[in-house]
């Protein structure tokens, strides 16, 4: 008889463009951590456990529509695919506050998509408070859930 053992630490899906903002964010948490692909060429990826999701927000719907090209189109496409869908858990989004009130928008969307909670909102690649509020939060969070 097998007893299953508790991850005490969520596994964390993310999505980093060629500026690289989000990867340094998820290298200074040091957490598992599986990259969404940037190219479409590449092979997708497909998640085999629950995950945390934490996604960039672009252009802070300036001109094109409040939602509109917010979430990237590749966590889009990665989120499409129902087996990924189905083991999201929560959402961690990165903005950049000179979008005002779209600061992090594409974590409201995904959040309310995929009806899971919008767990912290960072400033491009986080700060040293950041890294220590997201790591210790979510470590106590995901052993609630």
């Amino acid at each position: 008889m097998s007893t299953a053992v508790a991850v005490e630490a969520p596994l964390l899906v993310y999505f980093s463009s060629v500026s690289g903002n989000t990867a340094r964010f998820i290298e200074k948490l040091g957490m598992r951590a599986q990259r969404i692909p940037l190219l479409p060429a590449d092979a997708p990826l497909f998640v085999e456990e629950p995950f945390v999701l934490v996604t960039p927000t672009y252009g802070g719907g300036q001109g094109r529509g409040e939602e509109k090209g917010a979430v990237p189109r590749q966590v889009i496409r990665f989120l499409n695919d129902p087996r990924n869908r189905s083991l999201i858990r929560g959402v961690i989004s990165a903005g950049n506050t000179n979008f005002g009130e779209a600061f992090c928008l594409a974590g409201e969307i995904v959040s309310r998509k995929c009806d899971v909670p919008h767990l912290y909102r960072l400033e491009l690649f986080g700060t040293p408070e950041d890294v220590t509020r997201v790591s210790e939060g979510l470590e106590r969070w995901w052993k609630l859930h």
